[in-house]
Parts: structure tokens; C-alpha cells; sequence
């Protein structure tokens, strides 16, 4: 039967319990290709994201990073996971992206990146997770309502 722990002390002779040890970190999730797969979502914008090892290539929708995503700041969030993780030019992304603008399609580009990086390599899932990489931002338009403007904007009040 299971051995009664009387102290500490005796807590620290005890041997490693087989649940402590089926703890480590699970097995990457690759596709036959050898990639790793994930879904990012930001606001309205879906990623399909697919990772593997290479020389730091970011294509989206068959365009260059550069191409797509004019603006120096977009492509700054989208390689934010790499920088954490300091993985920088060691992966190749491929991602086609639909939905939303810009910022929004960067963002769920940027989210799918960090999950496909978890399931490349798990032991990198607690520096994603701290910059918040991994959570979904769950900010969307809010809907316009009737007898208003806007979502909340009344119309303007005229007294005559």
C-alpha cells in the first residue's frame, strides 16, 4: 500500500511519483511535411499558419511579408514571437490569411505563429504565454443598435 508520510524529511526520501514524471513536456505536433500547424484569430481576420525549419521566409497569401504587410510596424508584430523566443531566420512561415484589415490580419498571423511555435517546440510555450502572445484577443466591433447612430453614438439633439 502507499506509504504513510510522517515529515518532511521523510517527503524528501520518497521516490519521484509516476505522475511527476508524465509531466514533461508533450510530443510536437508535425504534419507528414514535418510542419507545425495552428489557427490564429484577431478580430474579424483567421491565419492559417504552417511552420517548419528553415531560413527565416514569411509568406502570406503566396506574397513576401514585405509585400503584404507594408507598414514596418505590422511585420514588427508579426516576427514579436520569433524575438521572444529568439528564434529569429530559424523558420520558414507559410500563412494564408482572410478577414478584417490589416492590423487585425497581423495580429491573428502574429497569433498563430506563437501556437505553431507551442506545437513545434512545447518547451517554448511559458515565454509566449508571459508576452501574452498566446491568449486570443477577443475585442471585436460592436454591433450598431436601432435608434442610434453608431453602436453607441446617439444622433445629434435639435431643439427645433
Amino acid at each position: 500500500m502507499a506509504q504513510v508520510i510522517q515529515s518532511l524529511a521523510d517527503l524528501k526520501t520518497q521516490a519521484p511519483s509516476p505522475v511527476a514524471e508524465a509531466s514533461e513536456l508533450p510530443e510536437p505536433k508535425l504534419d507528414a511535411f514535418g510542419r507545425a500547424y495552428a489557427t490564429g484569430k484577431r478580430k474579424d481576420a483567421v491565419a492559417r499558419v504552417w511552420i517548419k525549419p528553415g531560413t527565416g521566409r514569411i509568406t502570406v497569401n503566396d506574397r513576401e511579408i514585405a509585400v503584404y504587410f507594408a507598414r514596418p510596424v505590422l511585420r514588427m508584430m508579426i516576427n514579436q514571437p520569433f524575438e521572444v523566443v529568439a528564434r529569429v531566420d530559424q523558420y520558414d512561415v507559410v500563412c494564408t490569411v482572410t478577414g478584417g484589415g490589416l492590423s487585425g490580419q497581423a495580429g491573428a498571423v502574429r497569433h498563430g505563429i506563437s501556437k505553431a511555435l507551442t506545437y513545434y517546440e512545447p518547451g517554448l510555450r511559458p515565454p509566449l504565454k508571459a508576452a501574452g502572445f498566446l491568449t486570443r484577443d477577443a475585442r471585436v466591433v460592436e454591433r450598431k443598435k436601432y435608434g442610434k447612430a453608431k453602436a453607441r453614438r446617439s444622433f445629434q439633439f435639435s431643439k427645433r
